[in-house]
């Protein structure tokens, strides 16, 4: 899984479409992702309307980047009739890791723009959205087709790795 060595952060977009075809692979890896007891709690939003995106942009003070995206996904989760309510938002990060990581795949880049657990920004973004009640935004992820290009810094460490034998 290559993909995993060569994902960064992309916060700059050529001003380029992205094909329905790739989103919908994105969304299809995004949903691929294991839950808790399979529980399944996400919705997405897939938002190319450059107005709603511009929108969404000030719903977090560190979210001006995705003004310019050509899309952002808004992964979101549902709060009712949830086995394991409890894993709700952790579901939600593997999937998000999921759509990014395919978002690489499909040569495009992304970034992961954190909504949940700020209660603000998450009521910024439901709003946004005309999202109800029981439903609710976890990340903002913009995504295109990447206008800058660097290589992933290496994070491994080995003093943070422990082995018991």
């Amino acid at each position: 899984m290559n993909e995993i060595f060569k994902r960064i952060s992309v916060r700059k977009y050529e001003e380029r479409p992205v094909e329905q075809e790739k989103i919908e692979m994105i969304l299809r890896a995004a949903m691929a992702a294991p839950s808790a007891t399979n529980q399944q709690p996400w919705e997405f939003y897939v938002v190319t309307d450059p107005e709603k995106i511009k929108e969404l942009a000030k719903c977090s003070p560190y979210a001006g980047c995705a003004a310019k995206a050509p899309v952002v996904l808004v992964p979101c989760y549902r709060t009712k009739g949830l086995r394991c309510p409890e894993f709700d938002v952790i579901d939600l990060a593997i999937a998000t890791e999921n759509a990014l990581l395919e978002i690489t795949s499909q040569g495009l880049g992304g970034v992961w723009l954190a909504v949940a657990p700020v209660k603000e920004r998450m009521e910024k973004v439901d709003a946004a959205l005309g999202i109800g009640e029981e439903l609710h935004a976890y990340a903002l992820v913009p995504f295109g087709y990447p206008a800058e290009d660097r290589p992933q810094e290496d994070r491994y460490d080995e003093s943070r790795v422990h082995y018991l034998r």
